[in-house]
């Protein structure tokens, strides 16, 4: 409330208007008349006759116009009173309205994000039952598949040891492949499912992309490829599963290895993210991957390469990252290439290590 509007509330202001408008009155009334007796010679009986005549009926004017005036200073005060407190009742009816607009536009959002994580758990659902039945489909064919595969495996290295016919030769090899991709399949499908558990230990990140880069740099798939490694050495161990973040990292060269063509680049860059985690992209300088394929990568048996993959690559790597609490996205840019970005904790809580040393397999 401003110092204008505290003036206008306080009774004494107005007390002092009524004794100003009242001395004015009273100077309007008796100036005229001292001035009268003052200017004009006047007999005696004549001054006495209007002093006893008009001077009362002037004194009741005065009279009647001070009670006019005080009434008046008094219903202006009552007046401005009641206006003010309108005036501050609309002030809070309308921050009233104001909040409840605001609790309104609150609730309209919450409601929004309700929905939205609605909908991200109903997809997260309809997943995991998808997964689930996929992995009851997985665990009864491996065990119906695996056995007879074996016996025809072993068959067909018999026959290969014996056969002499070149073209029988090329034959049975080719079945051979094709039943060790059947296996290779089966073998992949049970270790998205069912992963094994994790066997955790402190390790550093640096020095297992340097055995999985040494491991890789001699196939003929990386031989027209650059390999970069851009890992700080001050980066802290974490507790991770060893064969398992190495089995990802394999799958992700790989794939970025066959959408990279002669004279590219696959770069493995690592930062820590905060005290707790730690991202590690690998990004190549490929293909890339059209934007109607990039939501599926992620999903079962999704493949492009035509008969060469079983598409559980990125699957297993998913399922492999997120059992060790991370999380794991793609970017993609067609024609300019492919990052993919790990995020994993550098301390597994409530988990025990293998053991104290550090161990890279």
């Amino acid at each position: 409330m401003n110092s204008e509007s505290t003036r206008l509330r306080n009774p004494r202001y107005y007390w002092g208007v009524w004794l100003a408008s009242t001395a004015i009155v009273g100077a309007i009334f008796l100036i005229p008349f001292v001035l009268f007796f003052l200017m004009f010679n006047i007999e005696p009986g004549l001054k006495r006759a209007i002093l006893l005549n008009a001077l009362p009926c002037a004194a009741v004017g005065l009279v009647l116009t001070i009670l006019a005036s005080a009434h008046a200073v008094r219903y202006l005060h009552n007046l401005i009173r009641q206006t003010a407190k309108a005036v501050e009742l609309a002030e809070v009816r309308e921050r009233e309205r104001d909040l409840a607009q605001q609790e309104l536009i609150r609730k309209l959002q919450d409601e929004r994000e309700l929905d939205r994580q609605k909908v991200q758990f109903e997809a997260q659902l309809a997943e995991y039952e998808k997964y689930a039945a996929l992995a009851q489909l997985a665990l009864g064919a491996a065990h119906e598949i695996n056995n007879p595969l074996l016996g025809i495996l072993s068959h067909l290295e018999l026959e290969l040891r014996d056969a002499r016919n070149p073209e029988e030769r090329v034959e049975i090899e080719q079945c051979i492949q094709g039943t060790k991709r059947i296996s290779s399949t089966v073998r992949g499908l049970l270790n998205y499912t069912r992963p094994a558990p994790l066997w955790l230990s402190r390790l550093s990140l640096g020095r297992l992309v340097d055995e999985t880069l040494a491991f890789v740099c001699h196939q003929p798939l990386f031989r027209a490829i650059k390999l970069e490694k851009r890992i700080p050495a001050d980066l802290p161990e974490i507790s991770a599963d060893a064969n398992q973040l190495s089995q990802i990292f394999m799958n992700l060269l790989l794939n970025a290895a066959e959408a990279t063509s002669e004279g590219g680049s696959i770069t493995i860059s690592a930062q820590q993210k905060g005290d707790d985690a730690i991202a590690i992209r690998i990004a190549d300088t490929g293909c890339g991957i059209p934007g109607d394929i990039l939501p599926h990568v992620f999903e079962p048996f999704f493949t492009t390469k035509r008969g060469k993959g079983t598409g559980l690559g990125l699957s297993i790597s998913q399922a492999y990252v997120r059992s060790h609490g991370g999380d794991i996205c793609i970017q993609s840019v067609p024609q300019r290439g492919t990052e993919v970005t790990l995020v994993l904790p550098i301390r597994q809580q409530d988990r025990p290590l293998l053991e104290d040393e550090e161990m890279v397999v």
